[in-house]
């Protein structure tokens, strides 16, 4: 299988080649509109503790199709780009379909070591979120720059997570737009995984650990993640993207991707890592 994809996982999920025209995103639509209607939630369910109870190399596949909604306190300057073209004054919800994602394993989890994983070399301060309950959202910093996501799944005291490395903004249009001004379409608002956490407004260190199945506020934010009520059938899966070394070639099969979504992010080969020979 030749893999589509999308920038490392370290990494900030820059346009590639080939972008949909300026001002348009998949199917041509324009930047423009709020999207603040809900009809997206039809076919979907809240996440539970249960359904992410399970290796992230089993939970990662059933995540597409799946939303991320996250509501935070509107202020800065997003917020008052959007206020001007009257949206609310109080907060601001981003909602993304989610359309490619990776799982990785921390140390111990699963019957294969993960060298990938944050958490290949066991519990730190860094990665102590991916231990905990799933549905815990892992919120790391790449670069120093860029806020990725990450759903904790497993067993409480078993690290594992799936990387959210992109997605479709469906709610939120004009929010997400303020946040991202770079972006020249809809398709790349959150193609990428830095992008899709600065499409949602999530940060780290601020936001790392907030639960996405309750809801419960964090530092001005409300995270909650909704799954597919039926696993889909259009689903592509591949090396994972620019990971270093054998985590990131076909012995790590461990990307799931929507098989021809156009916000799905380019792949590369990471330093060491190439197809098998």
């Amino acid at each position: 299988m030749t893999p589509r994809g999308a920038r490392p996982e370290h990494d900030d999920g820059a346009a590639a080649s080939g972008a949909a025209p300026a001002g348009s995103g998949p199917g041509g639509r324009a930047l423009a509109g709020t999207g603040t209607s809900l009809g997206w939630r039809q076919g979907l369910v809240p996440a539970s503790r249960s359904a992410l109870d399970a290796l992230p190399l089993e939970v990662a596949p059933r995540l597409l199709g799946g939303v991320l909604e996250v509501t935070t306190l509107a202020a800065g300057p997003a917020v008052a780009a959007v206020d001007a073209a009257g949206a609310d004054a109080d907060t601001a919800t981003v909602a993304v379909r989610i359309t490619e994602v990776e799982a990785y394993h921390g140390a111990g989890t699963g019957p294969v070591p993960d060298p990938g994983s944050h958490a290949r070399m066991g519990r730190t301060a860094r990665n102590a979120t991916m231990w905990g309950e799933p549905g815990h959202l892992y919120v790391y910093l790449s670069h120093g720059i860029h806020s990725c996501v990450n759903v904790v799944c497993g067993a409480d005291g078993e690290a594992g997570g799936v990387l959210l490395r992109a997605g479709e903004v469906i709610e939120g249009i004009d929010v997400a737009t303020a946040r991202r001004p770079a972006a020249r379409t809809a398709r790349d608002l959150a193609r990428g995984p830095g992008r899709l956490g600065e499409a949602v407004g999530l940060r780290h260190a601020l936001h790392d650990g907030i639960d996405a199945v309750t809801g419960e506020p964090r530092a001005g934010a409300v995270a909650r993640l909704w799954l597919p009520e039926h696993a889909r059938r259009d689903i592509a899966r591949g090396p994972r993207v620019g990971v270093a070394g054998v985590a990131g070639t076909d012995a790590f099969p461990w990307r799931f991707w929507i098989a021809g979504d156009p916000t799905v992010s380019p792949f590369r080969w990471g330093r060491g890592a190439g197809p098998a020979a």
